[in-house]
C-alpha cells in the first residue's frame, strides 16, 4: 500500500481513501469503480465508514486507523485515471507509516443507515429527513454555491439538502443568492420545516437578506395562516431585524398576506410599522393598501395613504387610482375625484368604466351636470359602452340639478337605443322626476312598464307613484294605486301612509284617513300629518279628537302639532255656564 505521509491513494480492502483538511472526513467505498460516488463519511479524522451495496440495502462498516502523528491541512483530493491531486498537506512525523488489512479494527455500526426514510409528513406538511452527506471533491464555496443554485432551480430537493448539508458539515458556507433559491425550491416543495432551518442558518451566518424574510413570510402566511405570520413578523421586528433589514418588498409581502382576507386592521398596523422603522413605501406598497381600505369600506384611511403617496412624491398607478376614485365618490368628495381622473387622463392613463362612472356619479350627487356630461363624453372617446350605471348616473346628476324635464327625456332616449335592458333603478329614478313634476299619468305608465317586464317592483316604486299623486292632488288616484299595491302582497311603509294621508287631506276624504289610522299600528309620524292636515282645512273639533287620541296611545306630538292645538283652543270660545 502507498504510503499516507506522501499521500497517495490508501487501498483498504482495493478501496482508494480520500481526505480533506484538519479534522475532516475520511471517505472510502468497496466499489472498486472510482467514478461511483461515496454513500457515507465518517466523524472525524480518526475514523471512517466503509459501504457497500447488498441486494438494494447499505451495509455499513466502521474502521479505526492506528495512532500515529496528527494530520495537518489536507485539501481535497481527487482521482482521475488512478492518479490522485498535487499533495498539500504536510505530516509532523517524516517517518513512513505503512497500513495493511490488519492495521485497522472492525466497530459495531452505530446506526442502520439503510432504512433511512427521506421524507415524513408532520402536523399535515411534507418534511425532509435525511441527514446523509456527500463526497465533496470541491471545496471552493462559489463552485459549490452555484451548484446548490442549479438543483434548486431543477427542484431538486434531496440532491440539494445533502449538498447543503455536507457543505455545513465541512464548515462551508454558501452564498445568500443560493440559499435564498433553496428556500424557494424548499417551499415549492411544501416543505416549511426544513425552509425554517434554513432561514435560521441564515439569520446565524448573517447571510439574510430582505428576500429571504419575503419568502418566509409569504409561506408563514399562505401555509400556517395570517396570525402565524404576523406573530412572526413581531418577533422579528422586536429582535430588531426590522432596522437592519426590512425593506419595502417586505413590507409589502405581509400586507398582500393581509389583504387577500380581508383584514385591514393588520394591514394597518403594518403600515405604521413601517413608517415608525423611516422606511418609505414604493408604489406597490400604497396600491396594495388603498386597494385593500376602499374594498373593507375604509375610504378615510385609503384617503389618508393617498395623500401620504402624493406627499412622497410617488406617482400612483391606475389600481391605486381607481380605487381613491371611488372613495371619493362614497365620501362625497367630488371635487377630488375629478381631480384624479384628470390626472389619470393627462398622464395618458385609461380609466375603465367603473371608474368613470364613479366619477358622473360623484358629480351628480353633487349637481355638477356639465361636468358629468363631460365625463360622459370622456366614455365616448375612450370607446367604452354606456352600461345602466352611467345612464342611471347622468339621470341622478339631471334630477339633482332639478332638471327633472331634461332626465325623463334622457329616460326616453335610452328606451329607445334598446342597447341594454333597463333596470329598476332607472325606473325608480324616472319616477322620481314624474313625483317632482307632478306627473302622475307618466307615473302610471311607467309602473305598468315595470310589472310588465320581468322586473321586481319594489316598495319604492308604488311610493313615488302614490307621491306622484299626492303632488298632483289626486288622492283618489293614489288609493287605487295603494289597493292595486296591497293586492301585490307589498305591505305599505310609514313613507306610503304618509303620501296617502296628506293626499286625502287635500281631498278631503276624512274616512279614509280614519281607515288608514286605525288598520295600522299607531304611528306618531300618521297623527301628527293628519293632526296639522285638520287644523289648516278647519278641521278643528276632529283635530282635537284625534289629538286626544295620539296622547292615549302615549304617542309624542311633534312640535308644529302642539303649535297648531293651542291656537286652535284659543279660538275655541268660552261655554256658559
Amino acid at each position: 500500500m502507498t504510503n499516507i505521509l506522501s499521500w497517495g491513494p490508501l487501498a483498504i480492502y482495493g478501496t482508494p481513501l480520500y481526505g480533506y483538511k484538519q479534522s475532516s472526513h475520511l471517505f472510502c467505498t468497496l466499489n472498486k469503480d472510482l467514478r461511483t460516488q461515496c454513500l457515507y463519511v465518517a466523524c472525524d479524522a480518526c475514523c471512517c465508514f466503509a459501504t457497500q451495496w447488498k441486494n438494494r440495502d447499505i451495509e455499513g462498516t466502521r474502521l479505526r486507523p492506528p495512532k500515529m502523528g496528527a494530520f495537518s491541512n489536507f485539501e481535497v483530493s481527487g482521482v482521475d485515471h488512478d492518479l490522485v491531486s498535487k499533495e498539500y498537506g504536510i505530516v509532523k512525523h517524516e517517518e513512513k507509516a505503512v497500513f495493511s488489512e490488519n492495521s485497522f479494527e472492525k466497530l459495531e455500526v452505530t446506526r442502520d443507515v439503510g432504512n433511512n426514510q427521506s421524507l415524513v409528513v408532520n402536523g399535515g406538511e411534507l418534511a425532509l429527513n435525511d441527514d446523509r452527506l456527500l463526497y465533496l471533491e470541491e471545496l471552493d464555496e462559489k463552485v459549490l454555491s452555484k451548484r446548490i443554485l442549479e438543483l434548486s432551480r431543477l427542484n431538486k430537493v434531496r440532491s440539494v439538502w445533502r449538498l447543503f448539508k455536507s457543505m455545513t458539515y465541512s464548515g462551508l458556507k454558501p452564498d445568500a443568492h443560493a440559499l435564498n433559491s433553496l428556500l424557494s425550491c424548499l417551499l415549492r416543495k411544501g416543505m416549511l420545516d426544513n425552509a425554517l432551518k434554513i432561514f435560521e442558518f441564515m439569520r446565524e451566518t448573517e447571510t439574510v437578506t430582505g428576500h429571504t424574510y419575503s419568502i418566509v413570510l409569504k409561506a408563514m402566511a399562505d401555509t400556517r395562516g395570517c396570525n402565524a405570520a404576523f406573530i412572526m413578523f413581531e418577533e422579528l421586528e422586536r429582535s430588531g431585524d426590522s432596522r437592519k433589514h426590512f425593506d419595502a418588498i417586505v413590507y409589502n409581502t405581509i400586507i398582500s398576506a393581509f389583504g387577500k382576507v380581508g383584514n385591514y386592521i393588520r394591514a394597518e398596523k403594518i403600515w405604521k410599522v413601517m413608517q415608525r422603522n423611516g422606511c418609505s413605501g414604493n408604489s406597490i406598497t400604497y396600491r396594495l393598501l388603498i386597494c385593500l381600505f376602499v374594498r373593507c369600506g375604509q375610504n378615510d384611511l385609503a384617503l389618508d395613504a393617498y395623500h401620504e403617496m402624493v406627499h412622497n412624491d410617488i406617482e400612483p398607478n391606475v389600481d391605486a387610482m381607481q380605487a381613491i376614485i371611488g372613495a371619493c365618490a362614497k365620501e362625497g368628495k367630488w371635487h377630488l375625484a375629478f381631480n384624479v381622473f384628470e390626472d389619470m387622463l393627462s398622464r395618458g392613463l385609461k380609466p375603465n368604466l367603473v371608474a368613470c362612472n364613479a366619477v358622473i356619479s360623484s358629480l351628480g350627487k353633487a349637481g355638477k351636470v356639465q361636468l358629468a356630461l363631460n365625463v360622459y363624453g370622456v366614455i365616448k372617446s375612450l370607446g367604452y359602452e354606456s352600461d345602466a350605471y352611467t345612464w342611471n348616473a347622468l339621470l341622478v346628476a339631471l334630477y339633482r340639478a332639478n332638471r327633472y324635464s331634461d332626465a325623463l327625456f334622457l329616460f326616453e332616449r335610452i328606451k329607445k337605443s334598446k342597447s341594454f335592458i333597463l333596470n329598476l333603478h332607472i325606473y325608480n329614478t324616472a319616477l322620481m322626476c314624474c313625483k317632482s313634476l307632478g306627473r302622475w299619468d307618466k307615473a302610471l305608465q311607467l309602473l305598468w312598464q315595470i310589472e310588465a317586464s320581468d322586473l321586481s317592483v319594489s316598495s319604492e316604486s308604488y311610493n313615488l307613484v302614490i307621491g306622484a299623486c299626492e303632488v298632483a292632488r289626486r288622492p283618489e288616484i293614489a288609493l287605487e294605486v295603494y289597493s292595486h299595491m296591497v293586492e301585490q302582497n307589498h305591505s305599505p311603509d310609514t313613507f306610503t301612509l304618509l303620501s296617502l294621508v296628506r293626499g286625502c287631506i287635500w281631498g278631503s276624504r276624512w274616512e279614509e284617513i280614519e281607515d288608514i289610522l286605525s288598520r295600522y299600528a299607531p304611528n306618531s309620524s300618521l297623527f301628527n300629518a293628519a293632526i296639522q292636515g285638520m287644523c289648516l282645512r278647519g278641521m278643528t273639533d276632529s283635530a282635537r279628537k284625534l289629538y286626544q287620541k295620539m296622547l292615549e296611545n302615549d304617542l309624542k306630538p311633534d312640535g308644529k302639532t302642539r303649535a297648531l292645538m293651542l291656537q286652535n283652543l284659543r279660538k275655541r270660545p268660552l261655554k256658559r255656564r
